[in-house]
């Protein structure tokens, strides 16, 4: 009896496929309707520091993603650079150039639907030239989100460009430093 059962069960499993998805298929779909519609309103949301929490939520979905797919390295290295640092950065950013952070009528221009568009054809066509690029590639799909393996790459052949962009977000969060002491003593200076 237990044989029959046995030889059932393999048969369904051997026969699931693209209409009976699994509980982790499931919710990295719902996972990624989230990030997708946080993505949406970072971009549509009118308040900077709105946009700002939106990216939050879109970037915590990603790492939701990634420890989907076995990769809690990179899902942690996610939420602790993007989530942590970025959007901390980005907020100083708002906060040292003072930066109008509500909604401001004279910075929205009436090209929305040609925004739009633009957006749609430039996804469409990187969305071409991504499947025809790797329509026959074959991937072979063993686990690859080993601690070592991930360190191994980026320390052997990914060192230069992280450093490279670890340079200029230090630029970048110095410039942001001196352009705001620079207005605040032009502000001072003239008042007396």
């Amino acid at each position: 009896m237990t044989g029959v059962l046995l030889a059932a069960a393999s048969s369904a499993q051997q026969q699931a496929g693209f209409l009976s998805p699994t509980g982790v298929e499931v919710a990295f779909v719902i996972i990624g309707i989230v990030a997708l519609a946080a993505s949406v309103l970072v971009v549509t949301s009118r308040n900077l520091v709105h946009a700002v929490l939106w990216l939050v939520v879109s970037l915590g979905a990603l790492a939701a993603e990634y420890l989907l797919l076995t990769a809690e390295f990179v899902a942690w290295v996610q939420v602790l650079i993007y989530v942590g640092a970025v959007v901390v950065l980005l907020l100083f950013g708002l906060m040292l150039t003072r930066a109008p952070i509500g909604y401001s009528p004279g910075l929205d221009s009436g090209n929305r639907p040609a925004a739009l568009l633009v957006a749609v054809a430039t996804a469409a066509t990187l969305v071409w030239v991504v499947v025809d690029a790797f329509r026959t590639a074959y991937l072979d799909l063993r686990p690859a989100g080993a601690t070592r393996d991930v360190g191994a790459a980026l320390f052997r052949s990914w060192v230069l460009p992280f450093e490279v962009l670890s340079v200029l977000l230090l630029a970048a969060l110095i410039g942001a430093i001196v352009l705001s002491r620079t207005d605040a003593g032009r502000q001072g200076g003239s008042g007396g």
